[in-house]
């Protein structure tokens, strides 16, 4: 088997809010969306995200995920500044014994996304 890609389709129930979260916090770019199919594919760096309402193909009880999306970035302290602020923070900016700075916000969907530099 070859795996040619990973794409995370984070379920919402508002497509609108949370492409503003992505666009206007993270600076993604909506590349494309489709209203009857109630999905939409957000990109930035290279890095894609589709965001989709619920459907019928797989049992629905609510908005969750028991992990993370961790993002590995460049000028996490800048990031952290440009954040920090406008979101949900779940732990602010540290540097772990593992030799990485990072920090952990949540999206408007609840969803924690961590972001980190090795030092």
């Amino acid at each position: 088997m070859i795996i040619k890609r990973l794409t995370p389709v984070l379920w919402t129930e508002d497509i609108e809010e949370t492409i503003i979260f992505y666009t206007k916090i993270l600076g993604f770019t909506c590349q494309e969306q489709n209203q009857e199919w109630q999905w939409a594919s957000l990109n930035k760096d290279g890095i894609e995200i589709m965001i989709a309402k619920p459907n019928d193909h797989t049992p629905y009880r609510n908005i969750g995920f028991t992990g993370s999306f961790y993002f590995e970035v460049e000028t996490v302290e800048t990031l952290w500044e440009e954040l920090k602020d406008k979101t949900r923070v779940a732990y602010e900016l540290e540097l772990f014994e593992w030799n990485m700075k990072e920090f952990a916000i949540y999206d408007n969907n609840g969803y924690l996304l961590q972001f980190g530099e090795e030092q």
